[in-house]
């Protein structure tokens, strides 16, 4: 019986994986580079937006990332603030499902709980079940951050499931012996393929919360 539930962020809880890849995209057309918001996203969800910052300067030698990183920060704080959204479904999914929540994520424990504020879902989260990179030593795709929530909450890996959205996402829980779920009901993931998360370890792939909730029923 699954008693525990641990959930990534962005993309999983909330709708920002494309946003964040639209924020990029964005400051690139800016200098005259052309890379799809979809095409940043299928790449890069589930990584830090320093690391994904990180790989496109060195990608197409931009030489002041500080200042790439800002200009992308700044229009992704228009978009949080203005257009963030939850993932379809997941507010009645929260209301129906009695497990426990957890959040084990890459992004950063403000920015996560402003963002549920926003949405309207953190009454379903405690503070002190969520986890984040500012936590351990290694963000995802180490196992870090999911064997720190397993350790902290004496938690039985035989009764729990992590919902992950990336690549790296997957990797990270599964090498916590974790058994995973690949959701791709966000945005980011239309007209793609799950292959990628089941490759990466993902046990099963959902494309809704209706989906998932059926699921877990069975299991």
């Amino acid at each position: 019986m699954i008693k525990n539930l641990i959930f990534d962020f962005d993309g999983v809880i909330v709708d920002t994986e494309l946003l964040a890849a639209k924020s990029f995209s964005i400051v690139l057309k800016n200098m005259d580079i052309i890379y799809s918001a979809e095409d940043i996203a299928e790449k890069f969800s589930g990584h830090k937006m320093i690391q994904v910052t990180e790989d496109l300067s060195k990608i197409y030698k931009i030489g002041d990332k500080k200042i790439f990183l800002a200009k992308v920060m700044k229009i992704m704080n228009n978009y949080y603030k203005n257009d963030l959204t939850y993932v379809e479904k997941i507010n009645h999914f929260l209301n129906s499902i009695k497990c426990n929540f957890f959040i084990c994520s890459n992004s950063g424990s403000q920015r996560i709980i402003k963002g549920l504020e926003k949405v309207k879902l953190d009454h379903f989260f405690d503070k002190s079940k969520i986890y984040t990179f500012e936590h351990v030593l290694r963000p995802k795709p180490y196992p870090d951050v999911y064997l720190k929530v397993i350790n902290d909450n004496n938690l039985k890996k035989e009764e729990t499931l992590v919902l992950e959205d990336s690549i790296a996402g997957v990797k990270a829980a599964v090498s916590a012996n974790l058994n995973v779920v690949g959701i791709t009901a966000a945005s980011h993931w239309n007209n793609r393929s799950p292959q990628s998360l089941l490759d990466a370890g993902a046990f099963k792939i959902v494309n809704s919360y209706v989906n998932f909730e059926n699921f877990l029923k069975k299991v």
